[in-house]
C-alpha cells in the first residue's frame, strides 16, 4: 500500500458505515447489502463518491427484490415473480448489476477477485424487469443504432452532417466523419456499438490494475449495442445510479434527445399549456408514486404520462393506461417525418423497409406510404383511442375530438408542403441543375437539397409536434408554418435563377 493510504482507507470505511444514511425509499428500507457489494463499496465510496451517493439515494440501495414483490400488482416496480435466490433478499448493489451474466459480456474482466463488466445492459436489468426489457426490445428506440447505421439514406445524411468540409479553390472537399464525430453527434442519442478490446494496465490511486479498452464508450444512447449483444440502455431514461422513476417521468429527461428542431418535443412542451402547468406547479407533484394517479399525483401530463406510465384514476383506482416501454403503443402516427409523416412501422427494425423505388424509406419521395411495412388503419385507430383515453382523464370528449381533428389536418397540410418542396427539387434534378438519385449522387450535398431537408426535418416536424402537443406558437413563426412557406419560395427562387442562367447560356 502506498504511503499515507491508510488515511484514505479510513475515510472509505467511515463512508461505507454511513451507507444508507440518506436513502429515501419509504418505510420498507431494510434490505441488507451482499458481502460482494460491500466489498465494492469499500473502495468506490472513496474513489467515486458521486456515483455511490447517487446509488445511496436509490430504492435499489435499500429495498430487496423480495421486498418489492410484496407490493400489490398495481404498486410493483418489478415484473419478475421468480427472482433468483441470490438476489431476492439483498439490496441491488454494485455486484448484483456488474457481475450479472458475466459470461455473456465480452467486456467482462477480473477485478479484485470478481468477474465484472462495465456496461450494464437491458438483459441484466431483465433479472427483475423482464416485461419492461421485452417491451423496450420491441420499441423503435432499442433499434435506433441499426435504424440509422443500416439505412443508406440516413447514413448518407449523417455523413453530410458530421463530416468536415475543406475549401479547395471554387469548391469544397468533403471528408467523411470519424467514429468520434458520429459518437458525439447522432449516436449520442441513437447509441453507439460498444466493443471490448484488449485488456491494458493502468495506474490508479489503488495501484496498477487491468481494464478492457472499450470503443464506443462512454454512451447511454437508446439503441446502444452492448457487449453482450443486447440493444438499448435503460440509463437513457433511468439515469445512473439512482435509476429513478421520478427522473424518468420528468420532461427534462426526455429533453436530452427531444429538443432540437428535428424532434422538438420538449421545446414544444415548454410553450404548451401542459408545460406551463408543469413549470408552475410541477414541484408539488408526486412523480414517484406507483401507480400514478391522475388528478392526485399530478395535474397535467408529462411525456411519460402520455407514452409510458401506468395511470389510474384518483378515485376507485381504475386503470386509464397500462404501463408500457414500447413507446409507440399509444401512437398512431410517426411524426418525425422521414420524409413524410406516416403510420408507425410494424417492426422496430426500420432498416427492413423498402418503398416501391427500392429506397429504405417508409414513403415514396412523393408521399405514398409503403403500406406493407406500416400498421394498418385498424391498429392506428386502436392506438389513437388508447392515447385519447389518457386525454379524456382531464378533458371532455368534444375537446379531445377537436384537438385530434386539428392535429390530423396538420399532418395533411405538412405532408402537402413537403410534397411541394419535393416537386421543386425533382424539377432541379430532371433539368440537370442539381444531381440526385438518377445520377447516383448524394441527395443531401447541394444547396437546394439542404433546403429540402430543412422543409421536412425541421419545419414539417416542428409544425406537427406543435399541433400534437398543443404548443401551436412554436409551430407558427418559431420554426414552423412561416418557415415552410419561406423555404418553398427560396427553393423556387433558386430554381428560377438556375433556369435563367441556363437560358442565357444558350443565347
Amino acid at each position: 500500500m502506498k504511503s499515507g493510504t491508510w488515511f484514505f482507507m479510513l475515510g472509505i470505511l467511515l463512508a461505507a458505515a454511513a451507507l444508507n444514511a440518506d436513502a429515501q425509499p419509504g418505510a420498507d428500507a431494510n434490505a441488507a447489502l451482499s458481502d460482494d457489494s460491500k466489498a465494492c463499496l469499500e473502495c468506490h465510496s472513496g474513489l467515486n463518491p458521486g456515483l455511490v451517493g447517487d446509488w445511496k439515494r436509490s430504492r435499489h440501495a435499500v429495498v430487496s427484490p423480495g421486498e418489492a414483490l410484496r407490493k400489490s400488482l398495481s404498486e410493483r416496480r418489478i415484473s419478475n415473480e421468480n427472482i433468483p435466490a441470490s438476489l431476492k433478499s439483498v439490496a441491488v448493489g454494485c455486484a448484483e448489476c456488474h457481475t450479472m451474466n458475466a459470461d455473456k459480456h465480452k467486456d467482462s474482466f477480473d477485478h479484485n477477485g470478481y468477474r465484472i463488466h462495465t456496461v450494464v445492459s437491458p438483459t441484466d436489468c431483465a433479472a427483475c424487469h423482464p416485461v419492461e426489457a421485452d417491451q423496450y426490445g420491441r420499441n423503435l428506440m432499442s433499434h435506433a443504432y441499426g435504424n440509422l447505421q443500416n439505412n443508406m439514406v440516413y447514413r448518407d445524411l449523417m455523413n453530410k452532417v458530421n463530416g468536415t468540409e475543406f475549401f479547395a479553390g471554387k469548391r469544397t472537399d468533403h471528408v467523411p466523419p470519424r467514429a468520434e464525430d458520429d459518437a458525439d453527434s447522432c449516436l449520442y442519442c441513437h447509441g453507439t456499438e460498444v466493443q471490448a478490446g484488449d485488456v491494458r494496465k493502468r495506474d490508479t490511486s489503488m495501484g496498477e490494475m487491468e481494464f478492457p479498452v472499450l470503443s464506443g464508450w462512454p454512451n447511454q444512447g437508446v439503441g446502444r449495442i452492448n457487449p453482450d449483444g443486447s440493444k438499448g440502455a435503460c440509463t437513457a431514461c433511468h439515469a445512473r445510479h439512482q435509476f429513478s422513476i421520478e427522473l424518468a417521468r420528468n420532461p427534462h429527461t426526455c429533453s436530452e434527445c427531444h429538443k432540437g428542431p428535428d424532434v422538438p418535443a420538449f421545446s414544444v412542451y415548454e410553450v404548451s399549456k401542459h408545460g406551463n402547468i408543469f413549470s408552475s406547479a410541477g414541484k408539488t407533484w408526486n412523480l414517484s408514486s406507483v401507480p400514478w394517479k391522475v388528478g392526485r399525483d399530478f395535474t397535467a401530463p408529462t411525456c411519460a404520462a402520455c407514452h409510458v406510465s401506468l395511470l389510474t384514476d384518483a378515485g376507485a383506482g381504475g386503470v386509464i393506461a397500462e404501463r408500457t416501454h414500447q413507446m409507440n403503443d399509444r401512437l398512431a402516427w410517426r411524426l418525425m417525418g422521414l420524409v413524410y409523416a406516416h403510420p408507425h412501422p410494424k417492426s422496430p427494425d426500420t432498416s427492413l423497409i423498402r418503398n416501391k423505388a427500392g429506397l429504405p424509406l417508409a414513403t415514396e419521395l412523393t408521399g405514398e406510404p409503403a403500406l406493407d411495412f406500416l400498421i394498418d388503419s385498424v391498429e392506428q385507430d386502436k392506438r389513437k383511442k388508447t392515447l385519447q383515453k389518457v386525454c379524456l382523464s382531464c378533458h371532455t370528449d368534444q375537446w379531445v375530438q377537436g384537438h385530434f381533428n386539428r392535429f390530423e389536418r396538420t399532418i395533411t397540410m405538412t405532408n402537402a408542403m413537403t410534397l411541394t418542396a419535393t416537386r421543386i427539387l425533382q424539377t432541379a434534378w430532371e433539368k440537370g441543375y442539381a444531381k440526385g438519385l438518377v445520377q447516383q449522387d448524394s441527395i443531401f450535398n447541394e444547396a437546394i437539397e439542404k433546403k429540402w431537408v430543412e422543409q421536412w426535418l425541421f419545419y414539417g416536424n416542428s409544425t406537427r409536434f406543435s399541433s400534437a402537443m398543443a404548443g401551436a406558437d412554436y409551430g407558427v413563426f418559431a420554426n414552423g408554418r412561416w418557415q415552410m412557406h419561406r423555404n418553398i419560395q427560396e427553393m423556387l427562387d433558386w430554381l428560377d435563377i438556375r433556369q435563367s442562367a441556363a437560358k442565357k447560356g444558350k443565347k
